[in-house]
């Protein structure tokens, strides 16, 4: 991975952390300063935890992101700790999802006159989860990968003392 791709990798996880902490800032000080304008047609409390907590599973995700990018420019991604990083991103996209159907049951109420709503919302839904399951077939490539680069190590050894 060359340093331009590494660096323009980073500058888009930067601002993408940046905005998900301004977003949660902004939402956490609504909750707690009372300065609600919630009118009462939308349940606008239980909307905003729900966006906080989307935006750690969000934030989770970049940092594992940004470990795993550190770890391809060392050439260290061929390990078993590059596991731990893609096994948290899993989590955080699925929690992500969680989150999201979440906001989906209780925007439900409010769209009784349009259902179409909700049945697009679930299936955002349903393709965040494809998104960790996509995940979850590359982190499968990885472990095919580490496998056979342990296999091959085994076989340069070998041959090292044959010759």
């Amino acid at each position: 991975m060359g340093k331009l791709t590494v660096g323009a990798l980073r500058v888009v996880l930067v601002v993408v952390l940046v905005g998900t902490v301004f977003v949660q800032a902004g939402m956490v000080w609504v909750l707690v300063s009372g300065n609600d304008p919630e009118d009462g047609s939308l349940p606008l409390t239980p909307l905003r935890v729900c966006t906080i907590l989307g935006m750690v599973a969000v934030q989770v995700a970049l940092v594992c992101v940004w470990r795993l990018v550190t770890m391809v420019r060392r050439g260290a991604v061929f390990s078993h700790t590059a596991f731990r990083y893609v096994d948290v991103m899993i989590g955080a996209i699925v929690a992500a999802a969680l989150v999201w159907f979440t906001v989906t049951g209780v925007n439900a109420p409010g769209q009784r006159d349009d259902p179409g709503v909700t049945v697009i919302m679930g299936g955002v839904g349903v393709a965040i989860l494809g998104v960790a399951l996509i995940v979850h077939v590359l982190r499968m490539l990885l472990a095919q990968a580490l496998a056979r680069d342990v296999e091959a190590s085994q076989m340069q050894a070998e041959l090292d003392e044959v010759i």
